[in-house]
């Protein structure tokens, strides 16, 4: 198959002479020419409609159905409406910083790209490596909750799996078919290209919206008030942690005031910390600019718009779960399955399942796609191999780096018990709305004359609220996530020390102030114009 390397920043850069990697950062019109022109091959694929579907096929999957249960009946108890209130107005406050940076700097990179201009290279890696962690894992994880699903639709139908079939799918660890079928799918979907994808994304999309409604619907008729009247419920008794298990396991907040994390305010948001998880995926909107149609105002609405929309889905679900049944009568592994059956409408399981497993395939579809276009990035910075940039003649997509991150995806989600590490999903989105809405502070002060398609409203109010909000969120997470979160990026950091700052296609570059804009390239490549 032939494919062909385009140049890697526009034109080339020429070393100039030695440049710290502490200090070097992208020039903006670096970041917002590989939008206006073509040279990185990628398509024109997402219009203004295709980009709101795309958030809203990444943000709504499996979690409607059963986080919002979990969270309500060991957390918050009818308080998880509150938490999918405070976890959905902390994403639009970021979701306005990103609408900000995304008009000025449409790039592939989202959070890395903007980081790389604004901060500099060191924090720019350091973002990717937590995007990193975020799609990646994620789309493990995910992976591995559509195989239960759909092992269990499968089930429900009355077909039973054969042996030793029957001990390779559905399973928490270990092994599992199912998983790496829709891993090898969906990453061959993502090589094929975003036009490809993006057709199923709407077929998928739309049957998932249905079946959500069908639940909203349906679980309405069975609404019982009464059971809202707890919120808060009281929270539990304060236990003493009195081993090491117990510390690592307990939320980092709770520890430091001594509160419990189950019920009460302390519950609803500690509750609200893992429910972040269902919104993660906002930001991968921003990845796709450098396919979109008018990308410095059709992005921010694609991420704002897809982002209340899902908020509003959510709350929808989490009210008609929480109005059916008691929240102690509330079965954690399936909450919303029980709660139907509790009502005697036992025929709504299978819409739910069906719903779920539709909702988690375009889950991991986007991550994939939106990972995909992160590290094509970096690959094109030269802080990851520049042959991961290459885009394929065939299909017009990054081939290698997808084949590259669905090959990880797999090996995580089948060596790794990546279900009980969502967590980390969670710190490392938070970490990056973080160093977003601090961007757009920053920007406001050095760029105050970059052109953009988008200012987040009052700020610098509404970044400072998110950076606050944020970090609310990160501290309401248990010990050993932030353990493992510290262990992840200082391994990050190593990977940067020995690749990324020697190979950067910056080192020995001047600073952006002394740089021209762009240098033309004489490769000889002809790609699609803007005018």
């Amino acid at each position: 198959m032939r494919v062909f390397s385009p140049p890697i920043m526009i034109g080339h850069v020429v070393p100039l002479g030695p440049s710290s990697s502490i200090v070097r950062r992208m020039p903006p019109s670096h970041a917002t020419e590989q939008w206006n022109s073509a040279r990185h091959g990628l398509p024109m694929t997402y219009g203004p409609v295709d980009l709101i579907v795309l958030g809203v096929g990444v943000m709504i999957g499996a979690g409607i159905f059963s986080l919002a249960g979990r969270q309500a009946a060991t957390m918050a108890g009818p308080g998880v409406i509150l938490s999918f209130m405070i976890a959905g107005i902390t994403s639009l406050l970021v979701a306005f910083c990103f609408a900000e940076l995304s008009s000025a700097m449409p790039a592939s990179g989202s959070a890395y790209t903007f980081t790389y201009v604004i901060f500099g290279e060191v924090w720019a890696w350091i973002v990717g490596w937590a995007l990193l962690l975020e799609f990646l894992l994620a789309a493990a994880a995910v992976a591995r909750a559509w195989s239960r699903y759909a092992a269990q639709m499968i089930t429900d139908l009355g077909v039973r799996f054969p042996e030793p079939l029957a001990g390779m799918v559905g399973q928490a660890e270990g092994f599992d078919l199912f998983t790496l079928l829709i891993l090898v799918l969906l990453t061959a979907v993502v090589a094929l290209g975003s036009r490809v994808g993006l057709r199923a994304l709407w077929i998928i999309v739309i049957a998932k919206l249905l079946a959500i409604g069908a639940v909203i619907v349906v679980g309405a008729i069975h609404f019982d008030q009464r059971n809202l009247a707890a919120i808060p419920v009281p929270a539990a008794p304060t236990t003493n942690t009195t081993n090491i298990a117990d510390t690592l396991h307990s939320p980092l907040l709770g520890i430091v005031f001594g509160q419990t994390s189950a019920f009460g305010w302390f519950g609803i948001f500690a509750a609200s910390a893992a429910i972040t998880f269902a919104y993660i995926g906002f930001d991968v909107v921003a990845t796709a600019a450098e396919e979109s149609k008018d990308a410095p105002r059709s992005i921010p609405t694609g991420i704002i718009r897809s982002l209340i929309v899902t908020t509003v889905i959510y709350i929808a679900v989490a009210l008609v779960m929480v109005g059916m049944t008691p929240y102690n009568k509330i079965d954690p592994d399936a909450p919303l399955a029980n709660a139907f059956r509790q009502v005697g409408n036992g025929f709504m399981v299978h819409i739910i399942n069906v719903g779920a497993v539709l909702g988690l395939t375009t889950v991991i579809l986007v991550l994939l796609a939106g990972l995909t276009r992160v590290m094509f990035s970096m690959a094109r910075d030269g802080l990851i191999p520049r042959r991961l940039a290459r885009i394929n003649r065939t299909y017009h997509n990054p081939t290698g780096v997808t084949l590259l991150i669905g090959g990880l995806a797999i090996l995580l989600a089948e060596f790794v018990p990546v279900l009980i590490l969502e967590p980390l999903v969670v710190i490392g989105a938070l970490f990056v709305f973080v160093a977003v809405a601090g961007g757009v502070i920053r920007m406001r002060q050095t760029m105050p004359d970059l052109p953009r398609g988008f200012r987040t409203p009052l700020s610098p109010v509404v970044p400072i609220a998110s950076i606050v909000a944020c970090l609310w969120l990160m501290v309401n997470l248990q010990v050993i996530t932030w353990l493992y979160f510290i262990l992840w990026m200082a391994f990050g950091v190593l990977v940067y020390l020995g690749y990324g700052r020697r190979n950067s296609v910056l080192a020995g570059v001047r600073p952006p102030a002394e740089l021209p804009a762009v240098i033309p390239s004489d490769t000889g490549f002809r790609g699609r114009h803007r005018r």
